[in-house]
């Protein structure tokens, strides 16, 4: 890989301010900043791993009180995110995204807006979860982004299969990247994630920007 950032990629900027919001995760917020984002299916986590996430959260609460600073929750937040992605890659729920035709309708609503509305540079499509690169654009919210192309591949899988209901967790995991090493390890990640799950490798549904590819920031094989 280039020691240079590639095209279009913005790191966490120390000089600009960052807000925050809480849900059941805290996130960060910057203008202009790149964000390496998970979002699941609803029944990707088994109750007991819910159980487990729960108990972790209070159990950190009880031991980290007010106030909080930004890099004990940075590192809550790593240990969740530890712990989600090694259940999710064991392959819980329906998987959806097994299929090829619901791994193409997300691949479309990833690159629908593409250039447009955000910059999409990486992504993977597992089978009950997307792992993803995104830089939104002035005036767009990470969110509401992320949001959409979730509610659209909701609604074209629930008619398809005639279920109702919830087809995505609503929260979705998200971390600003740093920097071209944070970055460089993110990219490294998601090019992996498929080797742990059933697909054979010539269906592996990751894609990468042929723009960063050319400047040396692609998989490694």
């Amino acid at each position: 890989m280039n020691h240079l950032p590639p095209p279009g990629f913005r790191g966490l900027d120390p000089f600009k301010p960052i807000r925050n919001y809480m849900r059941h995760l805290p996130h960060w917020r910057q203008d202009g900043a790149t964000y390496f984002v998970t979002f699941r299916l609803a029944d990707a986590l088994p109750q007991a791993k819910i159980a487990e996430l729960i108990n972790l959260r209070e159990h950190w609460e009880h031991t980290h009180p007010e106030p909080r600073s930004p890099e004990q929750w940075d590192e809550h937040f790593r240990e969740v995110m530890r712990r989600t992605e090694l259940c999710l890659d064991e392959g819980h729920g329906e998987c959806y995204f097994l299929e090829q035709k619901w791994i193409d309708d997300l691949q479309a609503r990833l690159q629908h807006f593409n250039g447009e509305q955000y910059q999409l540079s990486c992504s993977v499509i597992m089978p009950n979860h997307c792992h993803a690169i995104i830089r939104p654009f002035d005036g767009y919210e990470l969110e509401d982004l992320v949001g959409a192309m979730k509610s659209i591949t909701a609604k074209h899988i629930n008619a398809a299969v005639k279920r109702e209901g919830d087809l995505w967790q609503q929260e979705t995991y998200d971390r600003i990247i740093r920097d071209a090493e944070h970055l460089r390890r993110v990219i490294q990640y998601i090019g992996r994630n498929p080797a742990g799950s059933i697909l054979p490798r010539d269906r592996w549904p990751r894609w990468i920007d042929p723009e960063w590819v050319k400047a040396g920031w692609g998989f490694a094989e």
